[in-house]
């Protein structure tokens, strides 16, 4: 038995469950599949936080999606009751003139600062010292740069996905949990897709299946992702209310030549196993999500203290009190690629990832309904149309 809706979205991740989200607050009829148990530790939308700021050092194509995402995050809080956003600062703290392209983006310090000023973003530069001052724990070279943005601060990963699903559910959607899809067919005006359960025909799909979709989708998407294993610690803080949410921020540290010379981190979390710190490698490219998604390597803890930590963060222990891994599914220049595929017109492909596309998802689930609803493509998504690639 074929069971027909307007829309189903594949994967229930921070984007997949934006989109249901939006779509079902549209009036449109929905179901939405995910092969876990959304939130889930399986694939790119958990690890307890996010960091979320609105100057994005990546480029300004960001940015409206950024305040969007802001103002959509305030609202999903006044519906669900939860807190979602905490907007505790951001620092991003490097050279002026950074050639390495850390973060996969040049100049990201002077990119940032360039876009507060263009899109009116309440922003500060500090001085090393006065950036000390404020914050003891850190302890800077003096010759840094460091821009401080206010509404800046951290997502609750795990609370937004729920959030979004449970507003979904509330207004009709049929969430499919422990449901994998298996393939996606065109079928006359409309698609049809086959799951390990059932088959389902709707108007039209949405894939938002992260390291999935290159799988599900075939033909050349493998050349269009890549999928990588990201790894985040949480270290014990000898005093915790250093790094409380009231007295630290959220970071983003460039501090040599190297691209790969750069690390991110949160405050100290209620009920948290310490201060979570991470940086990115891109040097074991998986097979696929399923190749040892949640290996940890060996030494993996001590490397990122060596590397960035010692000496730069005081107060915290060098053993993580928990390690956690996360997947990356990388898109060329680290662009989200969000639209309809050449050629298939009833699928729409949300690959907002490739590292920073969870502070963005409840714009880019907002934007993906009106271009489900509406047909036209909204201005905000167009630098990231699948036929630019």
């Amino acid at each position: 038995m074929t069971l027909t809706t307007d829309v189903i979205v594949i994967g229930l991740g921070a984007a997949g469950a934006a989109v249901a989200c939006r779509l079902a607050k549209r009036g449109a009829r929905v179901i939405a599949l995910d092969r876990h148990q959304p939130p889930h530790d399986h694939g790119s939308s958990h690890g307890e936080s996010r960091i979320t700021r609105q100057a994005i050092g990546e480029g300004d194509i960001y940015v409206p999606l950024a305040l969007r995402a802001h103002r959509l995050w305030r609202e999903l809080e006044v519906e669900t009751g939860a807190t979602l956003m905490e907007s505790v600062g951001a620092l991003v703290i490097g050279g002026i003139d950074d050639g390495a392209a850390h973060t996969g983006k040049r100049d990201f310090v002077r990119n940032t600062i360039a876009a507060a000023r263009r899109f009116d973003i309440p922003h500060e530069l500090l001085t090393p010292a006065e950036t000390m001052r404020r914050h003891q724990a850190l302890t800077l070279r003096g010759d840094e740069t460091v821009y401080f943005e206010p509404g800046g601060g951290l997502l609750h990963a795990e609370r937004c996905v729920a959030a979004q699903i449970d507003i979904a559910t509330r207004h009709g959607a049929a969430i499919r949990a422990g449901e994998t899809a298996l393939a996606v067919e065109s079928e006359g005006a409309g698609v049809r897709v086959v799951t390990d359960r059932a088959v389902y025909s709707a108007g039209q799909v949405v894939v938002a299946a992260g390291p999935w979709t290159a799988t599900l989708l075939g033909g050349d998407w493998a050349g269009r992702l890549s999928t990588f294993r990201q790894v985040m610690h949480w270290f014990p803080a000898d005093d915790p209310t250093l790094f409380s949410p009231e007295r630290f921020p959220v970071f983003i540290w460039m501090h040599g030549a190297a691209p790969e010379d750069w690390f991110y981190g949160f405050p100290h979390l209620p009920g948290s196993a310490g201060v979570k710190i991470a940086d990115e490698k891109f040097d074991a490219l998986l097979a696929g999500p399923n190749d040892q998604t949640q290996l940890i390597e060996a030494g993996a803890a001590e490397s990122i203290w060596r590397r960035h930590i010692r000496g730069r963060i005081a107060g915290i222990s060098g053993r993580p009190g928990r390690s956690a891994a996360c997947l990356y599914a990388m898109a060329p220049d680290s662009r989200f690629l969000i639209g309809r595929q050449p050629g298939r017109e009833r699928v729409i492909v949300v690959s907002a990832c490739s590292g920073h596309g969870f502070k963005h998802s409840s714009a880019i689930g907002d934007l993906v309904a009106e271009l489900a609803a509406d047909g036209r493509t909204p201005s905000d998504l167009a630098p990231f149309a699948l036929d630019l690639v």
